[in-house]
């Protein structure tokens, strides 16, 4: 489902935040399979807004309507694309997310999907990058906290650019059932 308005029978809201979609095998895999799930709704958040003017009112209509907020993006620089950390920033306002009066997201669950060139090896103390996954994401987890959502466990899908074609088709079923279990589908 890639409708901008949610429906009755969509439960998650999948934010998509991948500034080059074409030409990312794995982001745009993950999409397809999220698109063709149903009970998920997909944004673009590129596609929606390519000069990042967000449409704060839209967006928090729509995360009121849903029960699962996803966020699909790859790791840039150890953290979200820019994009997204400016919606996150405009969104999730005090007074809405958080802070006196902001209980819109409480109770709400929390996933993100994600992916790395690298190897998950690389993601480990004495590995490449010094630290794990975990401690990356920890930033998303404290905001999921600070909204009152449940966070649910990630999805990473390592070395995406060098999974063959098997491989990848594995990663993304894994990550079509856990989008489907979130949508009660499963």
């Amino acid at each position: 489902m890639n409708a901008n308005n949610a429906t009755a029978e969509t439960r998650v809201l999948l934010l998509l935040a991948h500034p080059a979609l074409d030409r990312s095998r794995a982001n745009r895999a993950m999409s397809h399979a999220a698109e063709s799930t149903p009970g998920v709704q997909v944004r673009d958040l590129y596609e929606l807004y390519p000069n990042f003017l967000i449409d704060v009112e839209d967006e928090q209509n729509l995360l009121k309507a849903h029960a699962v907020v996803v966020l699909q993006f790859p790791l840039y620089w150890y953290s979200v694309p820019a994009l997204l950390k400016e919606w996150i920033d405009t969104v999730l306002r005090h007074g809405f997310a958080y802070g006196r009066g902001g209980d819109a997201l409480k109770g709400k669950t929390f996933f993100v999907a994600c992916s790395s060139g690298s190897p998950s090896a690389d993601y480990q103390p004495g590995g490449n990058h010094h630290y794990s996954m975990q401690e990356f994401l920890r930033p998303l987890e404290r905001t999921a906290a600070l909204c009152g959502m449940h966070w649910e466990p990630p999805f990473v899908l390592h070395e995406s650019r060098l999974r063959d074609a098997a491989s990848l088709a594995d990663a993304v079923d894994t990550y079509q059932a856990t989008l489907a279990r979130l949508a009660g589908a499963a």
